[in-house]
């Protein structure tokens, strides 16, 4: 009953507040204002006192001249009843950590460096950001009820509010102190609001593998997912992202009941923190071309922090293909296929140690229906410069992570993928990063299946190298779903969307499937999903999965829009590969070239889909000379795309391929 009476008293004060919203002014000694490098994001934070007293933190965010973020409330929702109890206190004012703050100090500074990724979509990453941290104090009236404790007599709360402004983006975290008296909180949701101008429109996602809807802030069914992308009337777009969640509750975005247009960040469950304690950054980034978020996607791992392998000599990239069948002869020819086709790895999926949703599945042996001999797999596949991954799914980590990885290393096996992860809580959200340590103890790579989305984690265990989180071929979406992917889904990191080829479910053509290996961003890429080796029956247009990378020493985002179109190049060495990928309609795209290197002559081998080719894929090879100032036409097919491999072209090369002309369409 005391605990309902807490929270009636919460929504009391809640109510009064937003009833009050008219009686208030900003208190200037508080504002403070912090830009980004490039002076284009504005950020103004700031408190305002009511005609009660109380006083609640707000902020704005411009971008370019434009508003991004209208005003809106910032803070930490609290209760400290095991501490208030302990003291024979009660006192419902601590639960609002936005309220009733004062002000106590203020520093900046600025950081400009640039790291080299392990891997990644370019091989170098700036890091410039300006820095200011607020520093607030909460409480301070004696109490004669601790005179008896060891606490310091007047209860003192302290709090941080740190934000950085990078020409990416913005970000922003509440940061709790050491306490002398080794304060616990209990964290029951933040006050975090995002209030957006009146007619946004957003890609609103339910699950982190549903479809997209393109809605309105309003009548929402349910929260929605992050990162979250959304359209304003004054031409910016803008998503918001989460950074660095390891130990905390996820967060997702719903309306707010009480304030129009308003984004409420929402927490999967409380929180139990000891400080010191920083929670996740908010990532807000702006741009006046869609694209611009694509390319500034590096804000979330520059959010957290640096490598903490020393040597990651065995963390190596690559291209996987699953093994369809569950047999030791298939498993095999999974092997002799990735060593012919360019590919790094093949996968042993769920069922190969028994019923996976089975707690009594014993993921240290193969189950009696499997012939697998995993020892001599991996020793076949080490000959061939093939290495082994295999599936178990949390219900087994849970109970065996300890026993399974010493045991899997003498095995020879590389990685493993967690499946059906449990996400969202504070104890699944820690539990899961701590297994990603113990990982990489025992040199194994990490795909994680499931809902678990990134929000950075990757830069500081780099053998997270992928997780699913992502609407991927395992439920066959349409080609539209796919041209939202990169706009939404891949701005929080690498997806394992798991490409397919041969099977006859895909909803795109098979261009599209190709360019999708440039596109799409992961650094172990699964290919040939559901497809098996004897599915390839010589089509030419292979050659393309054969020597696309999946990880990369630049990255340009050449073209296009949420939901229409996307054109991306990245760079290996002195090879580029593009992809382009369109809708469900047809289009018809001008790609320019000018990424290329100039002065230099290019053979662009470029596959398009072409009825008239008499394979079953229907991709027709096109082998030409360019240059940095050529503009590719291309027509492309509904649901279609285009993907194309630039080599230097030597004086061969030259000779044998004639050069583009402007008024080809290919």
């Amino acid at each position: 009953m005391r605990n309902l009476k807490k929270y009636f008293s919460l929504l009391i004060i809640t109510s009064f507040f937003c009833n009050i919203l008219s009686a208030q002014k900003v208190i200037d000694s508080t504002r403070s204002q912090i830009t980004s490098p490039d002076g284009k994001y504005i950020f103004e934070v700031y408190q305002k006192e009511f005609s009660g007293g109380e006083k609640q933190m707000y902020y704005t965010l411009s971008y370019n001249n434009k508003t991004v973020i209208e005003e809106s409330e910032l803070g930490v929702l609290i209760e400290n009843q095991l501490f208030e109890s302990a003291l024979g206190i009660q006192n419902d004012s601590c639960k609002i950590w936005g309220e009733n703050l004062t002000l106590t100090d203020k520093n900046s500074r600025t950081t400009d460096n640039t790291w080299k990724p392990l891997y990644g979509e370019r091989n170098t990453i700036k890091d410039h950001y300006n820095e200011l941290t607020l520093k607030f104090q909460k409480g301070g009236v004696e109490h004669k009820e601790i005179k008896e404790h060891t606490y310091d007599r007047r209860r003192y709360y302290h709090m941080n509010f740190i934000v950085r402004a990078y020409d990416e983006g913005v970000a922003f975290r509440y940061h709790f102190p050491e306490a002398t008296n080794g304060l616990f909180l209990h964290i029951v949701g933040e006050q975090t609001q995002f209030t957006l101008p009146e007619g946004t429109m957003a890609y609103y996602e339910r699950w982190a593998q549903g479809p997209y809807s393109f809605l309105p802030l309003k009548n929402w069914r349910d929260e929605c997912e992050r990162p979250l992308t959304m359209k304003l009337q004054n031409g910016l777009t803008v998503a918001l992202a989460e950074a660095g969640m390891i130990d905390y509750a996820r967060m997702k975005f719903r309306l707010s009941d009480k304030k129009a247009n308003t984004l409420q960040a929402s927490l999967y469950s409380s929180v139990d923190i000891i400080t010191p304690y920083n929670t996740p950054w908010r990532v807000i980034m702006a741009a006046e071309k869609a694209i611009d978020l694509i390319a500034n996607n590096d804000i979330i791992l520059n959010l957290n922090p640096e490598n903490k392998i020393k040597d990651t000599s065995w963390i190596k990239p690559g291209k996987v293909i699953r093994v369809a069948k569950m047999t030791q002869e298939d498993a095999k020819k999974c092997v002799d296929f990735a060593a012919e086709r360019g590919l790094q790895y093949i996968h042993i999926d769920a069922g190969w140690y028994g019923p996976e949703i089975s707690m009594s599945s014993d993921a240290t042996k193969v189950a009696e229906n499997r012939d697998f001999d995993i020892p001599a797999l991996t020793a076949y596949a080490a000959s061939k410069g093939i290495g082994l991954m295999v599936y178990v799914n949390q219900r087994a980590l849970v109970q065996q992570l300890d026993e399974i990885l010493p045991l899997y290393k003498k095995w020879g096996i590389k990685g493993i993928k967690f499946g059906f992860v449990q996400i969202g809580n504070q104890h699944w959200s820690t539990w899961l990063h701590d297994a990603v340590k113990k990982c990489a103890e025992y040199e194994m790579l990490v795909d994680i299946h499931d809902e678990y989305r990134p929000t950075g984690f990757s830069r500081t265990y780099p053998n997270l190298m992928t997780q699913e989180g992502i609407r991927g071929n395992e439920e066959f979406p349409d080609a539209t779903s796919n041209t939202i992917l990169p706009f939404t889904r891949f701005l929080a990191g690498a997806g394992d969307y798991t490409i397919c080829y041969y099977d006859n479910r895909i909803k795109t053509t098979h261009a599209h499937q190709l360019a999708m290996a440039a596109v799409y961003y992961s650094p172990l890429q699964f290919m040939y999903w559901y497809d098996q080796p004897s599915a390839y029956t010589g089509e030419p247009e292979i050659e393309f999965f054969d020597k696309v990378k999946t990880v990369w020493d630049d990255t340009k985002v050449i073209a296009g829009d949420i939901g229409e179109s996307v054109t991306i190049a990245r760079r290996s060495a002195q090879d580029w590969f593009l992809g382009t990928i369109g809708n469900n309609d047809a289009h018809s795209i001008v790609t320019p070239l000018s990424f290329l290197d100039a002065g230099k002559k290019y053979v662009a081998n470029i596959y398009t889909d072409d009825d008239k080719i008499e394979t079953k894929t229907k991709v027709r090879i096109t082998r030409l000379i360019v240059d940095n100032a050529t503009n590719l036409q291309f027509q492309l097919k509904a649901s279609g795309g285009c993907a194309i491999h630039f080599t230097p072209a030597t004086r061969e090369d030259l000779k044998k391929y004639k050069a583009y002309k402007t008024n080809q369409i290919l």
